[in-house]
């Protein structure tokens, strides 16, 4: 984004804005994360502690998770180095 044709006031304003839009875009993804792992693994209520097995099972899904986002990164990427390579003018 390019904020050039911004004031220095107005690209401060900005910037905090996309900061707290991030944020609150992290935090949703996490929010999402934590509901998605603990409905799927947490069935046991009798106790304050989870129990091995519903350890496990978040390890697992919060590293599915990670893995997906992390490929999902990657073919976005290679999306947009492709589409940059097709623009008009290269």
């Amino acid at each position: 984004m390019d904020l050039s044709g911004l004031n220095p006031s107005e690209q401060a304003a900005m910037h905090k804005l996309i900061e707290k839009k991030q944020m609150q875009d992290f935090m949703k993804v996490y929010s999402g994360l934590v509901d998605r792992c603990f409905s799927a693994c947490v069935n046991d209520f009798t106790s304050k502690t989870l129990m091995s097995k519903e350890v496990t099972c978040v390890q697992n899904c919060a590293d599915k998770f990670f893995k997906h986002s992390e490929r999902v990164g990657t073919r976005f990427a290679e999306h947009n180095a492709e589409t940059m390579n097709q623009s008009p003018g290269r």
